[in-house]
């Protein structure tokens, strides 16, 4: 193979691997936010964009963990789109406001009217209210998007262990602690925000010190002024002088 058609073979190979590199992930059905306070309570939204180039999306289902289940859930009307719960035994009751909740919300799904399905390159926001949440650990939604083809695809895939994302994750809220009561972190914050006025007031006052004594040297030049403007007019003016002279010399 000659130099030049050895060249061309390189580069060829060099481009393919740099637009392989710079072509987008596939988008996939996501949770906003991806995080949320454990034990409270949270609006969420799964976003479900469309990947087809040529097929709509028709219905999305959303199957809640059955390992963290909430005693609370509450969906957000949608126009356009019939909605649809899946209630489930527990294996486990909850405990929430004092009552034992032996059944809970397992699936939601959402299936789209004529004309309201998402289009190619479209996405579509779905929300939902959650809680009490679990105390601690990740929420899996699994998801499954069906198109107008029929085709389905799952958006199932756990997190791995090794940090690498799988081919087709599920949506995942992370769920974290709040902020304890009384923590030295947030004793801390009042006096750091009651420190502050002080210094500003300080600050204040230094300055309304410089303004008094500008006012009192503008005024005492006033005065000097004003003085040296009276002595002058005091003084007899030379024209009298010489009318003076003149009536002593016709005196005599």
């Amino acid at each position: 193979m000659s130099l030049l058609k050895r060249s061309a073979v390189v580069g060829a190979t060099v481009l393919g691997f740099t637009l392989a590199l710079a072509s987008p992930a596939l988008a996939h059905v996501t949770v906003n936010p991806d995080t949320a306070t454990a034990g409270g309570y949270s609006k969420v939204t799964f976003r479900v964009p469309n990947e087809s180039d040529s097929t709509s999306t028709t219905k999305v289902e959303i199957n809640l963990p059955a390992d963290k289940p909430v005693a609370s859930v509450s969906i957000k009307p949608l126009t356009g789109w019939d909605v649809a719960t899946t209630i489930s035994k527990l294996d486990k009751p909850l405990e929430a406001h004092g009552a034992q909740i032996t059944e809970a919300v397992s699936k939601i799904t959402w299936t789209a009217k004529s004309g309201s399905d998402i289009k190619p390159h479209q996405f579509q926001e779905f929300d939902v209210s959650l809680g009490p949440l679990p105390a601690e650990g990740d929420m899996v939604f699994k998801a499954l998007q069906t198109y107008s083809d029929g085709t389905v695809v799952r958006w199932i895939d756990e997190p791995s262990t090794d940090g690498t994302e799988p081919e087709s994750p599920a949506p995942v809220l992370k769920l974290v602690a709040g902020a304890a009561e009384g923590s030295d972190t947030a004793a801390a914050a009042p006096t750091a925000e009651a420190a502050a006025p002080a210094t500003e007031s300080e600050s204040s006052s230094g300055t309304d010190g410089y303004g008094i004594a500008g006012l009192v040297a503008g005024v005492l030049a006033l005065i000097v002024a004003m003085l040296a403007y009276a002595r002058s007019a005091r003084r007899p003016e030379p024209a009298a002088a010489t009318t003076t002279t003149d009536t002593a010399k016709a005196e005599k």
